[in-house]
């Protein structure tokens, strides 16, 4: 059996549940820790664009140095997909981390998944690229592209492990592949291990989102949850496939089968087909028993062959946006707003203002539920959120100078939510397409520190 901890859900999650983690947690064999979202690449994108060295979650590598006495004292691995858009600077990174504080390790880059400059060679092999989800031609963002990245699988970082590192930072792949790759290297499982590898995704897609599976925006139970010191999730794998999912003892949080359901069918589409690079798993099959307290047993699971294809996560500049956040408050609130809204579009077209979209959310009314909420009879306040895209920048400019005037020339009982005049943002949207396996091929760099 393997005990794999999760203590990051996202880039920006607790910085002190990965030592919380180590103190709490005993005899965990790797800490795993997920950075990545469509959003993130991009944010990751721009930096790399203002300097070619950057790229990666810069606030990993010290984390890192916080660590490391504990991952070398405890004999605990530590992976995390923080490079980003430039795995091999991440890397050097921690290595300079650990250098600096004579520590004797091995850290391990897995890179590839950037295919952005080989787009062009790619489309002339026939690789057309298109929307997998609209249809969309691809021939519609090619000269906006800024990042393509295919979502790896678990074998390169199983490898990284089998060379013997001891950090292992990625780039793009899949969630669940910071788990799978220990898996694979612990107990020798194959690439048609099907059932096992599928047992292996399941159980990295309950780690992937950290907290969300022990208790963190739980639907059921949540007033009797101790949010104060979450208890992030631990996975104890057994050689076969079946895992327990559980986490430290003496921290917040919940684990019951209500939690790990709702984590399950979190983000997966077809659930009796979850395409991965490794394997295509049915969510359908898993069977769920609470053995103890904070600890369900998870068996059953079983799995098909992957795809010929992979995941390709595109970005592409999209034009720019912008929002005017205003607060009115009783009485009339809503009315206010809805006035305030008025004149503001009103206003944009007289003015000729070139917008591509214009939404209008009321904050306190239908900001969330958006035509299903019934209309309040009088709130004590709303916030009026205009928000605005448009092709050149330009047109956002006078989308600011033609709404900030309704602050003091217009409904009354008003505040501003976020000082200043609207300022545009450059957008990066998101493009999902595919590319076939073969024409991916992963790399890896191990290198030591050398300081013993």
């Amino acid at each position: 059996m393997i005990r794999i901890g999760y203590p990051s859900g996202y880039w920006g999650d607790d910085q002190a549940a990965p030592s919380r983690m180590l103190e709490s947690a005993a005899d965990l064999d790797y800490l795993a820790m997920d950075y990545l979202a469509e959003i993130t690449m991009a944010i990751l994108k721009r930096q790399q664009e203002r300097d070619a060295t950057l790229g990666y979650a810069r606030d990993f590598p010290p984390l890192v140095g916080e660590l490391l006495e504990d991952l070398a004292a405890q004999d605990v691995t530590l992976l995390a997909n923080a490079g980003g858009v430039n795995p091999e600077s991440c890397k050097d990174a921690v290595m300079d981390v650990a250098a600096n504080a004579d520590a004797d390790i091995s850290v391990a880059a897995v890179a590839g998944d950037e295919i952005l400059e080989r787009i062009p060679d790619l489309r002339e092999q026939g690789i057309e690229f298109d929307n997998m989800d609209s249809g969309q031609s691809f021939e519609t963002v090619a000269d906006d592209l800024v990042a393509a990245n295919a979502y790896l699988g678990s074998f390169p970082i199983a490898k990284a492990l089998d060379e013997g590192a001891d950090i292992v930072v990625t780039g793009r792949c899949i969630d669940a592949a910071l788990a799978i790759g220990p898996m694979i290297h612990e107990f020798g499982w194959s690439p048609t291990q099907y059932d096992n590898l599928a047992s292996g995704v399941i159980a990295g897609h309950l780690l992937e989102c950290g907290a969300q599976v022990t208790g963190g925006v739980f639907l059921e139970d949540w007033e009797e949850v101790d949010f104060m010191e979450m208890g992030y999730p631990i996975v104890e794998m057994d050689a076969d496939g079946e895992f327990v999912v559980t986490k430290p003892n003496g921290t917040g949080g919940l684990v019951n089968e209500a939690t790990v359901k709702e984590q399950l069918v979190y983000e997966i589409k077809d659930p009796t087909a979850y395409h991965t690079p490794d394997v295509t798993a049915d969510f359908t099959t898993p069977q769920l028993d609470r053995i103890g307290e904070n600890r369900v047993r998870v068996t059953g699971c079983e799995g098909e062959a992957p795809p010929e294809s992979l995941k390709v996560s595109a970005l592409y500049r999209d034009g720019y946006k912008a929002q005017l956040l205003l607060t009115y408050s009783w009485p009339d609130a809503l009315k206010k707003a809805e006035r305030a809204d008025d004149v503001i579009r009103r206003r944009l077209e007289r003015d000729d203002v070139d917008l591509r979209e214009i939404r209008t959310e009321y904050v306190g009314y239908n900001g969330c539920h958006g035509g299903i909420s019934p209309r309040p009879e009088d709130p004590n306040e709303i916030v009026l959120r205009i928000a605005v895209t448009a092709d050149r920048k330009e047109a956002i400019d006078s989308f600011g100078k033609t709404a900030i005037p309704i602050a003091i020339a217009g409904p009354p009982n008003v505040t501003q939510l976020v000082s200043g005049r609207p300022n545009p943002e450059p957008v990066l949207s998101f493009w999902p397409c595919t590319i076939p396996r073969d024409a991916v091929e992963p790399t890896l760099t191990v290198e030591s520190t050398g300081v013993n």
